[in-house]
């Protein structure tokens, strides 16, 4: 800048800065808008954008530092079984001492094809009757339950295409086709498929909560959505059309199919709003249980209620499903954490705090003041949830009226800046979703164990695309969920495999994944 007689005039610190941060400013809202176009252009080519805000880094920066000595053993360390032993001569000269052995352990994995040909004996009764040997158990189309198990370790842990697999297979001598491949990987599934069902069930009943998200996926050429559901020792994955909060609740039922009206079906009734003269009828009939949803709109039409007013009926659906729930012992004390997606807002539910400070990135500052009222926000949310975290490692009484307060003091702030002030206000009207953790202090403060367990799925995703038959939709989810739960239960999914499909007689069985899950409840 220049002074009218031509010498220049210095700019003071407090002018350099307004001039920084408004740089800064111009600077992040360039990236906004270099991100929209980046997403119009992805939106036109009909590919999904990308995600505009990245991670807020709370969780990683509240972390307690590990004040223990060493570092951590890795996945694999020092878990080798030694399979055969070797003792090597060395020619001494005479008067040599033995002093023993130096030990060095060789790991090499040897894959070979094995091709057996079956002579199968046929006989022919004097009654005229055909006998033949019966083959191995084991045995589909020609395949043994090693290459079985080998495809669908590969496929679902390792994340590798059925094309290169087949290439695979084939250059290590075994001749197979895509579609056989195929075929291993989708069909004879019941086994897995029923573990899997079982294991949600466990789930359900034991956890004392879930931490469930979901993801977009195709399906038969249409949009569908994956649903996750997991807790700390289990985790499942379902594929469906819907995204609304009957299809999450009827994802909750595990495999059944029923509908009841119980006290809890009519509480759900009553939180919603509904009529009492609608919930007095379906209170004051007899029948409660009903098998399938035909019955139950059938039951509906007895009692006079107007199964054609969608959002009434939507609602009766959810609260039958709710109550099929309860009778059956599903989510009796479960807590839900979400990312305050409406469906998930059932039972007693918590909200993400990871999610919930992700909302101050969304903000656009359009001033020095504003950010810096958005930064003094975020540091002092940073704070409050380091303290809750070192809180829920070793809850002592009488401290949530601390938190309680607190809490009010820094979400009730006013800071003149609207958008700012309205997020605030937003977040506050979720106290008790956001503190749930002061009552139960065994469940998480964030979704991010949901959001690793989906990232799989994602990968598979992009890798291999959408599923086109039904046989392939369950076998992704199934597969994917099964690898998940072996590795939250400390176990090889590869070994898991080889014990489901026999392989593995002289090693000890492995028991039900359910029963595992349940036990560590």
């Amino acid at each position: 800048m220049s002074a009218p007689g031509g010498s220049a005039k210095p700019l003071s610190q407090k002018a350099l800065q307004q001039e920084v941060e408004q740089f800064r400013l111009d600077n992040s809202n360039l990236r906004l808008d270099n991100q929209a176009l980046k997403d119009e252009i992805a939106r036109l080519k009909n590919l999904p954008p990308r995600p505009p805000f990245k991670p807020s880094g709370m969780e990683k920066a509240t972390q307690p530092r590990p004040t223990g000595p060493g570092r951590r053993p890795g996945r694999g360390a020092k878990r080798d079984q030694v399979t055969r032993e070797v003792t090597l001569p060395v020619e001494a000269p005479p008067g040599s001492r033995f002093k023993g052995y130096k030990t060095v352990i060789r790991r090499d994995l040897i894959l070979t094809a094995e091709v057996v040909r079956y002579k199968r004996e046929r006989w022919l009764t004097p009654e005229g009757q055909a006998l033949i040997a019966p083959l191995p158990a084991g045995i589909t189309g020609g395949f043994g339950p090693g290459v079985r198990r080998f495809c669908l370790a590969l496929h679902t842990q390792g994340q590798v295409t059925t094309e290169r697999l087949t290439d695979l297979l084939n250059g290590i001598g075994l001749a197979i086709s895509k579609r056989e491949v195929v075929r291993l990987l989708t069909s004879d599934l019941e086994m897995f498929e029923q573990e899997d069902r079982v294991v949600l069930q466990a789930g359900l009943t034991s956890s004392p909560y879930l931490t469930v998200d979901d993801t977009g996926a195709r399906h038969a050429r249409r949009p569908a959505v994956t649903t996750q559901i997991g807790g700390e020792r289990f985790c499942v994955f379902r594929t469906s059309r819907s995204k609304s909060r009957l299809n999450f609740l009827t994802l909750l039922r595990a495999g059944c199919e029923d509908y009841v009206v119980n006290e809890a079906a009519l509480d759900y009734l009553r939180a919603q709003s509904i009529e009492a003269a609608v919930i007095a009828r379906l209170a004051a009939h007899p029948d409660q249980v009903f098998g399938s949803q035909m019955a139950w709109w059938q039951h509906l039409l007895r009692c006079s209620i107007n199964i054609f007013d969608r959002p009434l009926l939507q609602a009766l659906d959810e609260a039958a499903t709710w109550g099929a729930l309860r009778h059956h012992g599903l989510m009796e004390t479960t807590v839900v954490v979400s990312d305050d997606a409406g469906q998930f807002r059932v039972a007693t539910h918590a909200l993400c705090w990871v999610h919930a400070e992700r909302h101050l990135q969304k903000l656009m500052p359009a001033s020095p003041k504003q950010a810096q009222a958005v930064e003094l926000v975020r540091e002092a949310i940073w704070c409050f949830y380091r303290s809750l975290k070192l809180w829920k490692q070793s809850p002592s009484p009488g401290g949530e009226r601390a938190f309680r307060w607190q809490f009010d003091r820094i979400f009730g702030l006013r800071t003149g800046y609207k958008e700012l002030d309205d997020l605030l206000a937003r977040l506050a009207r979720r106290k008790n979703e956001l503190l749930r953790v002061l009552e139960r202090p065994e469940i998480p403060l964030h979704t991010n164990a949901s959001e690793n367990d989906l990232r799989a799925w994602v990968i598979k995703r992009k890798i291999s695309g959408g599923t086109m038959s039904a046989d392939g939709r369950v076998a992704r989810d199934v597969m994917l969920g099964l690898s998940k739960t072996c590795r939250k239960l400390g176990l090889s999914f590869f070994t898991y495999l080889g014990d489901r499909l026999g392989l593995n007689p002289d090693q000890p069985k492995i028991p039900p994944l359910a029963d595992l899950v349940a036990r560590g409840a």
